[in-house]
């Protein structure tokens, strides 16, 4: 009865955002953080294996390509080892000849050694196949909802790396970096049980914080701001995700994730751990705040 109850909870909380496609969100999640995919780690097989799926996504969605591709390979040292990475983007033309950046990595850190039968796959579908699929899900939004702004959907890789994506990206951008007014960036968007999803960047940039909070009006999660501050030391979140390269280029940004919970970065980060019906209205939540800026 509790899981039925559940059931229809959860159907009722869809059918009220019809702008977002549940199936194809979930898909989308199960199949990043699916054991096949390794842990998706930079320069390993299932990370390609991710990146299949993540081009099949991007042109069954009909998004435009830079240069006639959806990938950008780069390269960085880690110890001793040059490792290559891709990252994969591409657009939606808008009506001003300006830009933002929709962001989400879809790297993670791979496996452990395990001399037993324990698991051994971090899936990541949390951190962050969620952020992925709803970079996804608004990218089909605006295939038939034509943006203000022109629209680039960027999936990084080698985040867990040191934000190398973003840094290879923000480096050589495919638009001139000052016609590149926002980034808005989302790393772990599934995952909470407080019904809250942060909003980080409104302290160094208060522009954006009127959106945020015209959105954040008609949200049915919650959206706090905050993790912006010097002062909060280590739960200061600018330095840690993909958008920190964006700010560092003076590129304002939006970052949007939960805070930690126990399964972050442990092999428990899996799709049956996710809050499918937060999971749902947090993707749509974070829709209504590329809304705002593209009326």
């Amino acid at each position: 009865m509790r899981y039925i109850l559940a059931s229809l909870s959860l159907f009722v909380t869809l059918a009220a955002h019809a702008q977002i496609d549940s199936t194809q969100l979930m898909k989308d999640v199960k199949t990043l953080s699916a054991d096949k995919m390794e842990g998706r780690k930079t320069g390993s097989k299932g990370n390609r294996l991710a990146q299949f799926y993540l081009l099949d996504r991007l042109k069954q969605l009909k998004i435009s390509q830079f240069s006639n591709t959806f990938e950008q390979p780069f390269y960085f040292n880690r110890g001793q080892d040059r490792i290559m990475g891709t990252n994969l983007y591409g657009y939606i033309p808008g009506r001003v000849d300006s830009f933002i950046v929709i962001s989400a990595h879809y790297d993670h850190v791979g496996t452990r050694k395990t001399g037993n039968t324990a698991d051994s796959i971090f899936n990541g579908a949390d951190d962050n196949a969620s952020g992925v699929a709803t970079l996804l899900a608004i990218a089909k939004y605006y295939k038939d909802h034509p943006p203000k702004y022109n629209l680039i959907f960027a999936l990084f890789d080698a985040e867990e790396m040191g934000l190398q994506g973003a840094k290879a990206f923000v480096a050589r951008p495919p638009a001139h970096a000052s016609k590149i007014v926002l980034n808005i960036n989302m790393d772990m968007v599934s995952h909470n049980d407080k019904n809250e999803l942060y909003v980080c960047g409104t302290t160094p940039y208060p522009a954006l914080k009127a959106p945020v909070t015209a959105a954040a009006a008609r949200s049915e999660v919650n959206l706090p701001l905050g993790h912006d501050k010097t002062s909060d030391g280590s739960q200061n979140w600018i330095p840690q995700s993909d958008h920190y390269e964006f700010h560092k280029a003076k590129i304002p940004f939006l970052y949007f994730g939960v805070e930690d919970h126990a399964d972050y970065h442990k092999v428990t980060d899996e799709f049956e751990k996710i809050n499918l019906s937060f999971f749902y209205r947090a993707a749509g939540a974070v829709l209504e705040v590329v809304k705002e800026f593209n009326k």
